[in-house]
């Protein structure tokens, strides 16, 4: 399981340079939620869950950053 949120969280650096909010907040949810799944639940089930959840909230926080950048 720690593999598989270390290449999650790798991922989610790489793509650092995403052109928007949305996707690079998506991204740094996922893999914040995968390795809080990972902590809490010590399962494979957990860690997805986590990671959806994290990535769902981070890609809105990042729509709405992108939104007050609009003019």
């Amino acid at each position: 399981m720690k593999k598989i949120a270390l290449l999650i969280l790798t991922a989610s650096s790489l793509f650092m340079g995403c052109a928007t909010d949305t996707g690079t907040g998506a991204l740094l949810g996922g893999g914040i939620g995968a390795l809080a799944g990972q902590a809490i639940g010590k399962d494979t089930k957990s860690t997805l869950l986590g990671a959806g959840a994290g990535a769902a909230v981070g890609g809105l926080i990042g729509n709405e950053r992108d939104k007050a950048k609009k003019p």
